[in-house]
């Protein structure tokens, strides 16, 4: 009676011990498979993903009268979304006097001023080619730019048309820049869609990953369809800039939502 109590504990024990041994070999094989997918897109739109660098000239006035000015240069990140060189990037890097505006009480009596003096993509392999801000959306955070001159070879461009709509907490990836430090190489991140906003417009909110990525880069899902860029979603405050943390957050911008501005955009 005894051997016959063992034998069925070890029988019934068996899809236990069986389906332990399917998570344990499962999860590395889903995480080699997602691994895969991530680089299948990185291979195909890496080259989308351009560092930018932008010089800025500030000025502040106060009661009609300059009591400041500075020029700064930052580099940022764009992606293009047309092989003539048209990319976006998020305006509140390239003109944050709009931004400032949202984070500080009003005062009619300071006016700032942000121009662009100088604008350049900055690829990879350290060629620098001219461009200019073709069209700026102050409520989409949203500025197109484009070279100059026309390419003497077509630049890789993400597809806008074949956008993806994922549903709630679908794993996505993330592709960015490093900076000089690092020889501008491409950065890839998994995450999640943690929220959707649907009011005004849908905007897909995703982890501390897209944080990191920063602003101007583009979100995938795992079949390498396009589910936006990311820009920065503000809204005035209240009082003070103590608030701003509640007022502004990173989202990713839909494909189709950029399209639609995007078309908008001068001809080269």
């Amino acid at each position: 009676m005894a051997n016959l109590s063992r034998c069925l504990t070890r029988i019934l024990s068996l899809p236990l011990s069986l389906a332990a041994l399917t998570l344990f070999v499962g999860a590395p094989l889903a995480a080699d498979e997602t691994g895969a997918s991530a680089r299948a897109i990185a291979d195909k739109h890496g080259a989308a993903v351009v560092p930018v660098r932008v010089v800025i000239k500030m000025r502040v006035a106060y009661e009609g009268e300059e009591v400041d000015e500075e020029e700064n240069s930052n580099e940022l990140t764009a992606t293009v979304i047309d092989p003539s060189g048209l990319a976006l990037c998020a305006l509140s890097e390239v003109d944050p006097t709009h931004m400032i505006e949202l984070w500080q009480e009003e005062d009619p009596d300071y006016d700032i001023d942000a121009q662009v003096t100088d604008l350049k993509f900055v690829f990879p392999d350290g060629k620098e080619v001219p461009a200019k801000v073709v069209l700026r959306d102050r409520d989409l955070d949203l500025a197109f730019i484009r070279p100059t001159a026309l390419p003497d070879t077509p630049f890789t461009a993400v597809d806008l048309t074949q956008a993806a709509q994922p549903e709630l907490m679908d794993e996505i990836v993330v592709l960015g820049r490093l900076g000089d430090v690092a020889n501008r190489e491409l950065w890839l991140a998994l995450d999640r869609i943690t929220a959707i906003v649907t009011k005004p417009r849908t905007l897909y909110i995703a982890g501390l990953d897209v944080w990191v990525a920063g602003l101007g880069v583009p979100a995938f899902t795992l079949d390498g369809r396009l589910v936006g860029i990311t820009v920065m979603r503000a809204i005035p405050t209240a009082g003070s800039v103590s608030g701003r943390g509640n007022t502004s957050v990173p989202v990713v911008m839909p494909a189709n939502g950029i399209l639609e501005v995007a078309q908008q955009a001068p001809p080269a």
